[in-house]
């Protein structure tokens, strides 16, 4: 952070630098031009009048100061000034909201000094993150407010029954059973969301250590065991004995929610295979299962937030596991790519760098 702020005070001291430079340069030039004009005017109306004196030099010198404002006029308004109004102008924009703000000046762009050339450019770039950041945020209150309200409505609705009575003993239980799911998606949803906006505003993470991480892998994969053991699923793991160093528990959010993805697709009595080696200065962690598969078409999404390739809600999950595990890795340098067929079983392969 703190060698970025010295690259852009660097880069504002030679801007800086060039612009007094051309400013000094084009003042030297008009004096040298309001000289020559005074000297030429003085010889015209020298030769017209028959001879010089102080009358003709001041005259001179008024005709060259008119003839030299004409010219700064008409240099600095549509040079400066005019690129300077539409800045002002598109700048008003941007204050009352619209990001969609854009300046093309054309001839007056390419021709005015390179400083404001360049200001005009980073304004661009600037409207089109604002822009960008705008939509972003738009989608993403969306698509919470969408997740959101599902379980609420479910919540409310099975409530309120619960509250008017009547119910049978069984019915109260199974009720209550949904209620409690519901509050527990929205309790997980609401902390992922917190974590990966934590997560995408920061680039630096802290509390690195070295850990194995074969046992970090194991020890994921036995917190699931209820769920796995339920529906019989074999488990079969592969692990080479490799460190790594970085943040533990941020990094074990990469094989909860990958296991857990495993075991929820995987039907009874199916087969999870986990597997980690290290080689040719990577680590490459695979996680196979025999499930449903991922649709082809819904491949290039899963990563995005909010997405599920299972729309019906069949399935637990908030959209958010695979968007928060891939800014993980992206954080510790890793890569996290899938292979996967319909009916015939999914295959995530995460790398991470390997560290000597």
């Amino acid at each position: 952070m703190e060698s970025k702020k010295t690259d852009k005070k660097s880069k504002n001291k030679r801007y800086t630098t060039r612009l007094t430079f051309k400013l000094t340069l084009m003042v030297l030039i008009l004096i040298a031009i309001a000289e020559v004009l005074t000297f030429t005017t003085t010889i015209v109306i020298g030769m017209v009048t028959g001879g010089t004196n102080d009358t003709v030099d001041v005259i001179a010198s008024v005709v060259a100061s008119i003839i030299i404002g004409g010219l700064l006029s008409i240099i600095a308004g549509n040079i400066i000034l005019h690129p300077l109004n539409e800045l002002i102008k598109a700048t008003k924009k941007v204050i009352d909201g619209d990001y969609t703000a854009h300046l093309e000046l054309g001839w007056n762009e390419k021709h005015t000094v390179a400083e404001l050339n360049q200001l005009i450019s980073m304004f661009n770039e600037m409207t089109n993150e604002l822009s960008n950041t705008e939509m972003f945020r738009k989608d993403f209150i969306a698509g919470f407010s969408h997740e959101f309200k599902t379980p609420l409505v479910s919540i409310c609705g099975f409530a309120r029954q619960l509250h008017d009575g009547g119910l049978a003993p069984e019915q109260q239980k199974e009720f209550a059973k949904i209620i409690l799911d519901e509050a527990e998606y929205l309790s997980a949803m609401s902390a992922n969301t917190l974590l990966l906006t934590s997560l995408e505003n920061r680039d630096i993470i802290s509390e690195k250590t070295s850990f194995p991480l074969d046992e970090q892998l194991r020890n994921c994969m036995l917190r699931l065991e209820p769920l796995w053991s339920e529906k019989n699923i074999e488990i079969d793991m592969e692990l080479d004995e490799v460190d790594f160093y970085w943040n533990e528990q941020m990094l074990a959010h990469v094989w909860h929610n990958l296991f857990d993805n495993a075991v929820k697709f995987t039907p009874c009595e199916g087969r999870i295979s986990v597997s980690c080696k290290k080689g040719g200065g990577v680590i490459t962690v695979r996680v196979t299962d025999t499930g449903c598969g991922i649709p082809e078409e819904s491949l290039p999404y899963i990563f995005d937030k909010f997405y599920q390739a299972d729309s019906s809600r069949g399935t637990k999950g908030n959209g958010l596991g695979l968007s928060l595990t891939k800014r993980i890795l992206d954080l510790c340098g890793g890569r996290i790519s899938v292979h996967s067929t319909r009916n015939n079983g999914t295959e995530f392969t995460v790398t991470l760098p390997l560290q000597e």
